[in-house]
C-alpha cells in the first residue's frame, strides 16, 4: 500500500473554515502527541509556499525568539 501521508493530511483539511483549521492546530499542539507533528509540518509547508518573501523573513523572525 502506498499511503502519501503528505497528501492524506491535506485532503482531510481541504475545505475547513478558519476557525476549524485554528482548531486542528490548537489541539495538536496541546496534546502534544508525536505523531501529530508531521501534521503541523504539512500545514507549516502549505503556509510558507504561500507567503511573500515578507511574511516568511516575519516567520524567521517569529521563530528565532521563540528559540531564545
Amino acid at each position: 500500500m502506498n499511503l502519501n501521508l503528505r497528501n492524506a493530511i491535506i485532503d482531510n483539511v481541504t475545505g475547513n473554515t478558519q476557525d476549524q483549521l485554528k482548531d486542528t492546530i490548537v489541539d495538536a499542539i496541546q496534546n502534544g502527541e508525536e505523531k501529530m507533528l508531521p501534521g503541523l509540518g504539512v500545514l507549516f509547508e502549505v503556509i510558507w509556499k504561500n507567503c511573500s518573501d515578507q511574511d516568511k523573513q516575519e516567520m524567521l523572525q517569529v521563530l528565532e525568539n521563540g528559540l531564545k
